[in-house]
């Protein structure tokens, strides 16, 4: 049986897992990884300097996989999620599929997917020559919060909303 392309883009084999969460309290200094944060619509990460200044753009997210062939195409073992500037590292879910679709993470915090997160310049300095071009496409998500809750390690996230197709 075939099925129409928007059938296929709702079919998601399982959820995905936070692997890592970061936050920085001002601005050009590393994140440090924190086990648990609030998240709310106003502020978008609570304690983070960035405090959901642009509402599009409340929380970054990547996936652990595209960190892994980031690592591959700079020739490194691996790399730290401190160095990419994002906020959550998400196992398990192909994260750029969902622009414009909402994710549930956990029991509480609701995000609508707002647009890539391209790299930027930054890139070069915190993973060296080449880091920028090993990031693009690789770069993440970014989302703004629909509700507010507290977000853990090892939460699950799920799609419960598909983008409609344009």
């Amino acid at each position: 049986m075939t099925e129409n392309i928007k059938d296929l883009m709702s079919h998601y084999p399982h959820a995905g897992k936070v692997e890592w969460i970061g936050a920085r309290t001002a601005k050009k200094i590393p994140l440090t990884k924190i086990d648990s944060v609030d998240i709310s619509m106003e502020d978008g990460i609570k304690g983070d300097h960035y405090q959901g200044k642009n509402r599009n753009r409340q929380v970054t997210l990547i996936q652990a996989e595209h960190l892994d062939a980031v690592a591959k195409f700079l020739r490194k073992s691996e790399i730290d999620p401190v160095l990419t500037r994002r906020n959550i590292v998400v196992s398990g879910l192909n994260l750029q599929s969902l622009v414009d679709s909402e994710i549930q993470i956990g029991d509480d915090v609701v995000l609508e997917v707002t647009g890539l997160c391209h790299p930027c310049s930054r890139m070069e300095e915190n993973l060296g020559p080449g880091g920028y071009n090993a990031m693009r496409g690789h770069g993440g998500i970014t989302a703004r919060v629909i509700r507010s809750g507290e977000l853990r390690l090892g939460d699950e996230v799920k799609v419960i909303k598909i983008a409609s197709s344009k």
